[in-house]
């Protein structure tokens, strides 16, 4: 990191805590102080070279372990990167690269993954670029699997059994099952209707042999939005993805495995919001779990523009949806639970001047039954930070990173945070 960035950033808390002193005017920025403590952020990417697509997620031994796409040269060369932080998020070791995706193509929505299997195995699973004639933007899933932790990398391997029909894969998740194999899905171009949309695919590994045993578990997805695979404490496999109704509404749908991925329920819509697009909003759901069931955030423009959030608790519907921001450009929320289950909410929002920087990371606090407690500002208001992650670090401290957008290439950066509440 920086100097100059560390001083700026600095002057900004303390000025930050100097007006909201203040004043008795209830403020976000006073919610702000009382919220959260952020700990000066760092940047984990490599200097003057481009990088993005952060994800967080646990190893073997439950340490947080922080990947990227990082560029390799100045010429369009990109690997996937990741570091194991071994002290609570304090800190981050040395970042270890991942040669056979040197295919990887970057995308923030479409993020590369790394998953860590309870025996140490590593799968680390990417978007590359596909265009063909039928589609000039197609892309495809490919894996590589390491079984020495990370010494070496076998092949990658395209994700989809059906590789010569398979021409778009994209918008991909992974999760470890019930029996310790690991699940799957994707959005995928083969489809048996001319209607619009991509289907959704499902398919899990069989032992260190790849993900086997395909299936199509909906149709009509919306073709650019992350999907979200989950695993809850009851062993249920969640899926949350932006489906396609009535060939023009595209609102948020859920459904659920019992079985640990052998079947799956009819798909549940979270909330009515019937956004009608003909387009893609670049923008998915998220969804995280405790004692009171299921949580979700997503961003809508159907009935009012921004990122909110939905709760459903077992045998009962969804409840309505509620307001996390109003932005219209608010995007990009990513959940987290942590101090015995309340929600911590991330997402990106960009203010109202077009004529500069001014896109930053917002975080909002919810007991574990939904209810909003607090909402601050992770990152300056005048930067460029977009797409953050979220983990949560021995239940009480928010690990989150995000990518800054800067002229000469973008960075990864990332932030330990202690909320107070």
């Amino acid at each position: 990191m920086t100097r100059s960035f560390n001083i700026i950033y600095t002057c900004f808390l303390a000025l930050l805590f100097i007006v909201t002193g203040c004043t008795n005017h209830a403020s976000e920025k006073e919610k702000a102080t009382s919220t959260a403590a952020p700990a000066v952020p760092v940047r984990i990417s490599d200097d003057g070279l481009t990088a993005s697509c952060p994800y967080l997620t646990k190893d073997e031994n439950g340490n947080t372990v922080l990947s990227w796409v990082q560029a390799i040269d100045t010429t369009g060369n990109f690997l996937m990167k990741y570091a194991v932080s071994g002290d609570g998020g304090k800190t981050f070791g040395e970042a270890q690269t991942i040669p056979t995706t040197s295919a990887v193509h970057p995308h923030d929505e479409n993020l590369p993954k790394i998953l860590f299997r309870k025996n140490g195995d590593i799968i680390a699973m990417f978007p590359v670029s596909n265009p063909n004639p039928k589609n000039s933007y197609a892309g495809l899933v490919f894996y590589t699997q390491s079984f020495d932790g990370g010494k070496s990398w076998t092949e990658a391997k395209q994700l989809a059994e059906d590789t010569i029909n398979s021409i778009d894969e994209r918008y991909f998740d992974m999760e470890v099952l019930p029996n310790g194999e690991v699940g799957a899905i994707w959005l995928d171009s083969r489809k048996n209707t001319d209607k619009e949309g991509s289907s959704l695919y499902f398919a899990s590994t069989n032992g260190r042999k790849g993900f086997v045993g395909e299936m199509v578990i909906d149709t009509q997805l919306c073709q650019c939005c992350r999907t979200d695979l989950y695993l809850d404490a009851q062993q249920q496999l969640h899926v949350a993805y932006r489906g396609i109704l009535n060939d023009s509404i595209r609102d948020m749908m859920h459904l659920v495995s019992v079985d640990g991925g052998k079947s799956f329920a009819k798909p549940e819509r979270i909330s009515a919001d019937n956004w009608v697009i003909d387009g893609c909003p670049h923008t998915g759901p998220a969804m995280v779990s405790n004692k009171f069931g299921m949580h979700y955030a997503w961003f809508t423009m159907g009935g009012g523009s921004g990122v909110y959030y939905s709760q459903k608790e077992a045998g009962k519907s969804f409840t309505p949806r509620e307001t996390i921001s109003n932005a219209p450009a608010a995007r990009h929320p990513q959940l987290s639970t942590f101090n015995n289950g309340k929600l911590a909410v991330v997402w990106d929002e960009r203010g109202n001047d077009s004529t500069k920087p001014n896109n930053y990371i917002g975080l909002q606090i919810r007991n574990d039954n939904g209810a909003h407690l607090k909402t601050t500002q992770l990152t300056e208001a005048n930067g460029s930070a977009v797409y953050p992650v979220i983990t949560t670090i021995d239940d009480k401290d928010l690990l989150v990173a995000y990518t800054i957008k800067k002229e000469k290439g973008n960075e990864v950066w990332w932030q330990l945070v202690r909320p107070r509440i």
